[in-house]
């Protein structure tokens, strides 16, 4: 165990645990070490496998007693690879994966450990959804604790809107609640402010009636480009809440649905999800189709469906390199950036993404949660994949000189969850506007040491 620590220390700490201790030198140690971002390379000294809330509370204890850094993993998603930690100790709530239906109050309540596949799995059975992300592998906690926004976000808003209270270790071993009437200020800044404030062991989210939706994937050719996304702007901007579609450039997976004659071609096109009258389908649909997609793969399906269908195409270990932005509008002049680089991307799994995120996001004041861009119309990432590290440099490349293009034209900030590890900190102010300072502030009341530093960091006032 670790030199400079009392082997009785160890000992007592192994006790206290309900979960399994694992360090280098382990069988289990390379497996539980990976992270999703096969780019990210970090070897912690000690990766605690959390059974309950004790395990959480006897592990920041003892982390924060001895000195030693520590990286909380939910779901460990997060592409800048913030669930670990260079010798220090990871926290991992990845075996905490309950959850639960109260139907009484249309909520459901997910461990700090839980995929969204853990949650859409359950709340479907009831008929019921709340807002998400678009892909079923990723965290709840740490979708949820940058804001969290997907298919039903334009009509019940981001993920943070929809959290009704959340169970919090803080940096002094404390179990609190937060909620709008129990330690509001933590939770005005949970929502948002990412994990600068403790370890959430569990969310309770408020449900809304989807369980199956139209949805599906349309593509256009490359030269219909810009007039695709000039048109899509303006469409989705003025399409009811119940519809959503997100922008994307790619290239063709060479896998079904998509025909073969299309396979690894470079495209533009969208992602739809819409939860309305299914007697309005048609309607709904015709100015898309309006549009000849040269493939238009779109019908009713559950909701988990929709989730999941990208999860295959980004399996755990590929090379991840994103950059994100905000963007109040797409200019013409930044929608020939987005086609100049949209037409080069580098490998079948690299892709540029747009989400709108106006209709319910934007009914919410600046200064109600962290999340401070309810003025913005579109969150949009650049990400470069691969699964060979051989293409790291070349996908790393791609996504930083479309980031430095389209920049100038953004809002200024970011989604907190697509902010990379190499980037300066004035992102992370510029993200949060005029929220930063008091997110300091709350910093200050409840993690004093800034223990919990292993994030998109806001250092205590």
């Amino acid at each position: 165990m670790g030199n400079d620590i009392d082997s009785g220390k160890w000992d007592c700490f192994q006790a206290g645990l309900r979960g399994i201790l694992i360090q280098k030198g382990d069988d289990a140690y390379e497996d539980a070490r990976k992270l999703y971002n096969g780019m990210i390379d970090k070897s912690p000294a000690y990766i605690v496998k959390c059974a309950d809330v004790a395990d959480v509370i006897t592990t920041v204890n003892f982390a924060r007693e001895n000195k030693l850094k520590l990286a909380v993993r939910g779901g460990g998603h997060n592409g800048a690879g913030l669930a670990s930690v260079d010798e220090g100790m990871v926290c991992d709530l990845s075996d905490m994966r309950s959850c639960r239906v109260d139907l009484k109050t249309q909520t459901v309540r997910a461990e700090g450990g839980c995929k969204w596949r853990d949650v859409d799995h359950v709340t479907n059975a009831f008929g019921m959804a709340t807002s998400s992300g678009i892909v079923s592998t990723t965290g709840v906690a740490g979708l949820t604790l940058g804001g969290g926004h997907g298919y039903l976000a334009r009509q019940y808003g981001l993920t943070i809107d929809n959290l009704v209270e959340a169970d919090v270790v803080l940096a002094d071993g404390k179990f609190v609640t937060a909620s709008k009437t129990e330690n509001s200020d933590l939770f005005w800044a949970i929502r948002g402010g990412g994990g600068n404030f403790g370890v959430v062991t569990s969310f309770v989210f408020q449900l809304h009636p989807v369980h199956t939706v139209h949805a599906g994937v349309t593509l256009w050719p490359l030269e219909k480009a810009k007039e695709i996304l000039t048109w899509y702007q303006d469409f989705i901007l003025k399409s009811k809440t119940d519809l959503y579609g997100f922008f994307a450039f790619m290239r063709v997976p060479p896998a079904p649905p998509f025909p073969e004659e299309l396979y690894t071609q470079n495209v533009c096109g969208a992602v739809w999800c819409y939860t309305g009258d299914f007697n309005k389908v048609e309607e709904v649909f015709k100015p898309i189709t309006d549009t000849a997609p040269v493939f238009s793969h779109l019908g009713s399906m559950p909701f988990p469906i929709l989730q999941g269908l990208f999860d295959d195409l980004y399996p755990s270990g590929h090379q991840w390199y994103w950059r994100g932005d905000i963007f109040k509008e797409l200019s013409e002049e930044a929608i020939d950036k987005f086609v100049k680089h949209g037409s080069e991307i580098p490998t079948v799994h690299s892709t540029m993404h747009i989400y709108p995120i106006d209709g319910k996001v934007n009914e919410i004041g600046k200064t109600a949660t962290a999340f401070s861009y309810r003025d913005a119309k579109f969150s949009v990432v650049y990400a470069g994949v691969d699964p060979d590290p051989k293409n790291a440099a070349k996908i790393s490349t791609w996504a930083k000189k479309y980031w430095e293009d389209l920049h100038p034209h953004s809002a200024g900030g970011a989604y907190v969850n697509f902010l990379m590890n190499d980037e300066h900190h004035d992102r992370v102010k510029a993200t949060y506007q005029e929220n930063y300072r008091r997110l300091t502030q709350i910093k200050e009341k409840y993690d004093p040491t800034n223990f919990f530093s292993i994030n998109q960091n806001i250092p205590p006032h």
